[in-house]
């Protein structure tokens, strides 16, 4: 009987917010494979755990994912952790799961803190859609292709970066993208926890040589504006009957209708009203 590879998402800054569950997995697993097993000792040494560690991270994964998988053949059990948040999100435990589904190896997983979702909720942007795009790549040609194709993305964006890369970024955005709004999420869960939220031309003003960015940072940019269809005061106030007819008070007939159509809520509303007391 296969063993089972266990996703294990582990904290992205305060180790209290090691789950339960994932407590038990660590200590229950045969072996842990590690992006970097010094810092996993130092999760493991906190809780008391004692486990054997294999290294498993972008420039062995082809070695040691075999290896991996031939462990789990023969019945043993694994945790798959990274240093910090959920595996196999941009992060090459995504190849190990991968191989594990393919040879028929049960993947089951232990559900952790992720920094982007995190970034999401912190944000206070418009996050009901959004695009996951991790890392831009080093590579200028695959960087600039990697943007363009997002300069008509309507959902909102998250990116990841490092700190020493962050303003080649944020010129990067900007280029691409023009004045969005945006919120640099850094360090989530830790002691210095910050949210900005800005513009992506003030951005560029935020750090500098005396203030240089520090920590982790996780970066949510609005998407596009969808042009709204141009219609007429006519059909913008039928919209908003429809939507009092359909059950909504007037007032929220009237702002979604202005949402929907550009105009002005207030007159919206006002029309609403004297629509009333003709009839």
């Amino acid at each position: 009987m296969t063993g089972t590879l266990y996703i294990v998402g582990t904290p992205i800054g305060n180790l209290g917010d090691l789950s339960p569950r994932a407590l038990e997995t660590l200590k229950a697993v045969d072996f842990i494979a590690a992006e970097d097993t010094r810092v996993t000792l130092k999760l493991l040494n906190h809780f008391e755990i004692r486990k054997p560690l294999i290294s498993y991270f972008e420039h062995n994964r082809r070695e040691k994912g075999e290896a991996i998988a031939e462990r789990l053949r023969a019945g043993e059990s694994c945790a798959l952790v990274t240093d910090a948040g959920m595996p196999a999100i941009s992060d090459p435990g995504e190849d190990l799961v991968d191989l594990c589904h393919s040879r028929g190896i049960l993947v089951c997983v232990v559900p952790g803190p992720t920094a982007f979702a995190s970034a999401l909720a912190l944000s206070g942007l418009p996050v009901g859609r959004f695009t996951f795009e991790g890392f831009l790549s080093m590579n200028k040609p695959s960087r600039r292709a990697h943007l363009q194709s997002l300069q008509k993305e309507t959902r909102t964006m998250v990116f990841y970066e490092a700190p020493h890369k962050l303003m080649r970024t944020l010129g990067d955005l900007f280029e691409a993208f023009g004045d969005r709004k945006i919120a640099l999420v850094r360090e989530i869960t830790k002691i210095h926890e910050e949210v900005i939220r800005t513009t992506l031309k003030h951005a560029l003003t935020i750090y500098d040589e005396d203030h240089p960015p520090k920590g982790e940072f996780v970066l949510v940019v609005t998407g596009k504006e969808e042009a709204k269809e141009s219609v007429s005061p006519e059909e913008a106030v039928a919209r908003a009957r429809a939507l009092l007819e359909s059950g909504l008070a007037p007032s929220a007939a009237a702002k979604q209708a202005a949402k929907e159509t550009g105009f002005k809520k207030g007159d919206l509303y006002q029309a609403l009203l004297n629509e009333g007391e003709q009839t």
